[in-house]
């Protein structure tokens, strides 16, 4: 029963954790902006989805699911254009303005909420018993929304002539200008769809996982984001999605056979990080890729 319990939970942990350093591995990717706000998109979309949701509005909870990130993704792309547009090029000055934001972010939900925990509803009530394993169905609901975000992403990076721009724009930024491609609206897109993809993952992980709101929450998903992005590889969503299933499993197998286990998640994670690290300095699925 154990063993079952780490199979089943452990996928849906990595696959709705990979979500979340998939958007961070994106931009990276294509901007070559190493979003330290990532952690904050996560915590904005929560919190805009129990605004919506459960709070002042009172949309039914799947519509919030889906305006809630869309929201989050208009007000990331409005941080890219006031904030970071101007400094694209400037590698430290955008690690600098994205703490900036993440603090500035923190505060105004700070203000807005105050510092308790607030608590959160599931998106869908009820569990199903699979073998001998109870899981409920909001975390099903996770693994099904997660695993459908990565194929349509996959789908639309090998089909779609924006997704071919944008993988060439990963590859040579000047080449892809060179060939009448409008890098800077490719830009914006991979921006909102960053924070698109961070907010639905902690709207997802909230609601079925940890279930309390915060303005200190954005932390802990920045950690879990650049773990995964560099176990996996920067820049490589393949290495994001592999990334995040090992980094599900680590932490369920640590939670259930080691005493005090929940404590020990984050320096087991590290350790094991370091250690692939040692071996393959780029991650598992990385490469060198030249800035240009």
């Amino acid at each position: 029963m154990l063993i079952e319990s780490v199979l089943i939970q452990g996928l849906i942990s990595g696959v709705t954790y990979a979500l979340l350093a998939c958007g961070f591995t994106l931009v990276y990717g294509v901007t070559r902006i190493l979003n330290l706000a990532h952690g904050t998109f996560y915590m904005l979309g929560a919190y805009v989805f129990y605004v919506l949701g459960f709070g002042y509005v009172g949309l039914h909870p799947a519509a919030a699911l889906i305006v809630a990130p869309l929201i989050v993704g208009l007000i990331g792309v409005v941080c890219y254009i006031l904030c970071l547009r101007p400094i694209i090029d400037d590698y430290f000055g955008i690690m600098v303005v994205t703490v900036a934001l993440a603090l500035i972010f923190q505060q105004l939900t700070l203000i807005a909420f105050g510092p308790q925990l607030i608590p959160v509803a599931s998106i869908i009530s009820g569990s199903l018993v699979i073998g001998r394993t109870g899981v409920t169905y909001s975390r099903i609901l996770s693994l099904l929304i997660s695993i459908t975000v990565f194929f349509g992403l996959w789908f639309f990076t090998i089909k779609s002539k924006t997704g071919t721009a944008l993988r060439a724009l990963s590859q040579d930024r000047e080449i892809t200008m060179l060939m009448g491609i409008n890098v800077k609206k490719l830009y914006v897109f991979t921006i909102f769809l960053s924070t698109l993809f961070a907010a639905l993952a902690g709207i997802l992980i909230i609601s079925s996982v940890t279930r309390q709101l915060t303005p200190t929450i954005w932390l802990a998903p920045l950690s879990l984001a650049f773990s995964i992005v560099v176990l996996g590889g920067l820049g490589s969503i393949k290495g994001s999605f592999f990334g995040g299933i090992i980094l599900g499993y680590v932490e369920n197998i640590v939670v259930s056979i080691m005493p005090g286990g929940g404590y020990l998640v984050d320096l087991v994670a590290m350790i094991m990080v370091m250690a692939i690290l040692l071996i393959r300095p780029a991650g598992i699925f990385g490469k060198y890729v030249e800035r240009v």
